[in-house]
C-alpha cells in the first residue's frame, strides 16, 4: 500500500522544522528491495512504521493521530538520502519526572522499520534534537574537568590523560592485576577495566577492587602524584550494578573521586547508561561501546553510524565515550571521523546532515583506544586538533621494551612532542622512553619515519 499521501510532504523545509522546533529530525541511507517501490513510496512505509502507520486502515485512526505522524520531507534517491520529521509528542516520557528517554527514540527511529519485507536497508547517519526536546535529557554530570581537578590540573585545557588497559583483559588474578596497575602508574594517569572484567570466578570483583585500591595508594605514595580507574559496574540488573558501585566507593573511600564507572552502553543498553548517571552522579561515567560494530560498522547497512551512538551518548549522560582511533589505531574508522570528537566536546557542531546546538550541555570526553602507541600519536593530535582527552593504550604501554611505566612515559612524550611541533625522531633523541618506543614498535616505526634506525641507534639496547 503506497502511504506517500499521508507520510510524506516534500513541501515541508528542513530551516523551517528547526524554527518550528517540535520535531526531532533523522537522515537515513535508505533503500528498497527490488520489486518493491518507488522511492518515495518505500520511504514513507518507513516513516508510517515509524510512527503511527500500519499495512491498512484502521477505524481508531483520527485527526489527531494523523497529526502526530512521521513525514518524510526530504529524499535523494541518487544517493539513497531520505529524511524523516519525528513530532516530539511521540516519544515516550518518564512518568516520574517527565525526563526523555533515548530507548524510546530508538523504539521508533530503528524499531520495526528495520525489519520491513520492502525495505533492503536504513541506516540512520545523523539526527537533530530541537531545543525544547534537548532539555528534557539527563547529559553528562561529569566530565574531563573533574578528572583534571584530581589530578591537580588546570579545569580548562587541562591536557592530556596518558591511559592504558591492562593486558591481557581477561585471564590475570587479582594481585597480578593490580602489579600491573602499580607498575603503569609509575609512570601513567588513567587505567581501565576491559569491557569482558567484571566478577570470574579466577578474579573476583571485591578482592580485586581491594588489591587495586592498595595499588593506588601506594602508587601516590611513591610518584606524590594522583591517579584514576575506571571500574566495570556492567550488568543485567540495577541492583547488581548499584551494589558494584557501591562497594568500590566504600572500598576506595577517600580516594572515591579518582574512580569512574564504566558500562558498557551498547549491549547493556540506555538503561544502564542511566542507572549510572542517576545513581551515581558524582562519578565520571565512562561509556565502553563493546559490540556497538555489529550494527555501526560501515560495512553494515542497517541500524545506525558511530556517530549517531556518540551523539546519544553524550544526551544519556555519558562523561567520556570510546571513539576509536580515527583510522590511527587497529581498529575501523578515518580521520573525518574527528567529527564525532566535536559533536561530543563542542557546545555547537556540524554533523553529516545537521547542525546541533547543544545549550550548555557538558561534554563528553573522547576516549581513544584500539592499537595506538607513541609513533602513532603527533598524526593523531594533528588531525584531531587538540589533546584535552584520555588514550588508553594496552600493548602501546606494555609493549615497550620497557615496561609499562616506561610506555607511559613514552606516550606523554609523543603528546608534547606534538605540542611542540617538533620532529618526532629529532625529539626522541632527548627523550629516551620516545627513543624506545621506535625500537619497541619497529614496524610502525619503520612505515611513518623512515631512516629513523640510524638516527636512533643509540637506543637499540
Amino acid at each position: 500500500m503506497d502511504q506517500s499521501a499521508r507520510y510524506a510532504n516534500l513541501n515541508l523545509k528542513e530551516a523551517d522544522l528547526i524554527a518550528g522546533g517540535q520535531h526531532v529530525l533523522c537522515a537515513y541511507k535508505m533503500m528498497y528491495k527490488p520489486g518493491h517501490g518507488p522511492y518515495l513510496a518505500a520511504a514513507a512505509h518507513f516513516a508510517a512504521e515509524s510512527s503511527t502507520g500500519t499495512n491498512v486502515e484502521v477505524s481508531t485512526t483520527d485527526d489527531f493521530t494523523r497529526g502526530v505522524d512521521a513525514l518524510v520531507y526530504e529524499i535523494d534517491e541518487a544517493n539513497e538520502i531520505m529524511k524523516i520529521a519525528y513530532p516530539v509528542e511521540l516519544f515516550d516520557r518518564n512518568i516520574i519526572d517527565g525526563r526523555a528517554m533515548i530507548a524510546s527514540f530508538l523504539t521508533l527511529t530503528i524499531g520495526n522499520n528495520q525489519g520491513m519485507g520492502d525495505i533492503e536497508y536504513g541506516k540512520m547517519h545523523d539526527f537533530y534534537v530541537p531545543p525544547a526536546y534537548l532539555k528534557l535529557f539527563d547529559g553528562p554530570s561529569t566530565g574531563i574537568k573533574d578528572l583534571w581537578r584530581v589530578l591537580g590540573r588546570p579545569v580548562v585545557d587541562g591536557g592530556f590523560i596518558v591511559g592504558t588497559i591492562i593486558k591481557p583483559k581477561l585471564g590475570l588474578r587479582p594481585k597480578p592485576f593490580a602489579d600491573a596497575c602499580y607498575d603503569f602508574w609509575l609512570g601513567g594517569d588513567f587505567i581501565k577495566n576491559d569491557e569482558p572484567q567484571g566478577n570470574q570466578v579466577f578474579a573476583p570483583f571485591k578482592e580485586t577492587a581491594r588489591l587495586v585500591n592498595d595499588a593506588m595508594i601506594r602508587a601516590q605514595d611513591k610518584t606524590g602524584q594522583a591517579k584514576l580507574f575506571s571500574f566495570n559496574i556492567t550488568a543485567d540488573d540495577h541492583h547488581e550494578m548499584v551494589a558494584r558501585g557501591e562497594y568500590i566507593l566504600e572500598t576506595f573511600g577517600p580516594n572515591a573521586d579518582h574512580v569512574a564507572f564504566l558500562v558498557d552502553g551498547y549491549v547493556a543498553g540506555p538503561a544502564a547508561i542511566t542507572t549510572a548517571r542517576r545513581r551515581f552522579p558524582k562519578q565520571y561515567l565512562h561509556y565502553h561501546r563493546a559490540g556497538h560494530g555489529a550494527v555501526t560498522s560501515p560495512s553494515s547497512k542497517r541500524g545506525y553510524t558511530a556517530f549517531v551512538l556518540s551523539k546519544m551518548a553524550r544526551l544519556q549522560g555519558a562523561s567520556g565515550i570510546h571513539t576509536g582511533t580515527m583510522g590511527y589505531g587497529k581498529m575501523e574508522g578515518d580521520a573525518s571521523d574527528k567529527n564525532i570528537a566535536y559533536m561530543l566536546t563542542q557546545d555547537s557542531a556540524d554533523g553529516p546532515f545537521y547542525h546541533q546546538e547543544w545549550l550548555g550541555f557538558n561534554p563528553t570526553t573522547p576516549i581513544i583506544s584500539g592499537g595506538m602507541n607513541a609513533l602513532r600519536m603527533p598524526g593523531f593530535f594533528e588531525n584531531l586538533g587538540h589533546s584535552n582527552l584520555i588514550m588508553t593504550a594496552g600493548g602501546g604501554a606494555f609493549g615497550h621494551l620497557d615496561g609499562g611505566a616506561k610506555g607511559a612515559v613514552s606516550l606523554r612524550q609523543a603528546e608534547q612532542c606534538w605540542r611542540a611541533k617538533a620532529d618526532p625522531v629529532e625529539y626522541a633523541k632527548d627523550h629516551i622512553e620516545l627513543a624506545r618506543a621506535f625500537h619497541s614498535f619497529p614496524a610502525d616505526a619503520d612505515t611513518l619515519y623512515p631512516g629513523w634506525r640510524e638516527k636512533l641507534a643509540f637506543a637499540a639496547k
